[in-house]
């Protein structure tokens, strides 16, 4: 019996080390997007994010939530292979919001490292004459 239970335990600790080595990891070109000013005639403005899998096991985003209503993420939804590369692209929309600054968030979840990763958009919007 005592065979059995080291011989199990020398398994278990094998394929943890195992899984441990393989793992996605995502790297973000940049996690920040300015847009400036821009009015509020045209009050809908997006950028896209690109990011790499540098890790060595697929990559898969698993939720991607922005901070509010006035901003909508749509991304890269099949897993991504090791060095390959995915987006997540970022719509404000300020029609119906008051003129003036903002900053948003993004937040993008995945099974690598790191698990959350926050995106950032700010802007301007300014009143139309």
């Amino acid at each position: 019996m005592k065979k059995v239970y080291i011989i199990a335990k020398m398994l278990m600790l094998t394929c943890t080390v195992a899984m441990a080595q393989k793992q996605a990891q995502i790297k973000f070109d940049k996690t920040s997007h300015n847009f400036g000013s821009f009015p509020e005639s045209n009050p809908k403005v997006s950028c896209t994010f690109t990011f790499t899998n540098v890790g060595d096991a697929p990559l898969v985003l698993n939720q991607v939530m922005a901070s509010c209503g006035c901003t909508t993420p749509t991304y890269t939804k099949t897993p991504i292979a090791p060095g390959e590369k995915g987006e997540v692209k970022v719509v404000y929309d300020g029609k119906g919001k008051y003129p003036g600054p903002f900053k948003k968030t993004v937040t993008v979840r995945t099974n690598g490292v790191p698990e959350a990763t926050r995106l950032y958009i700010e802007g301007d919007m300014v009143e139309g004459k």
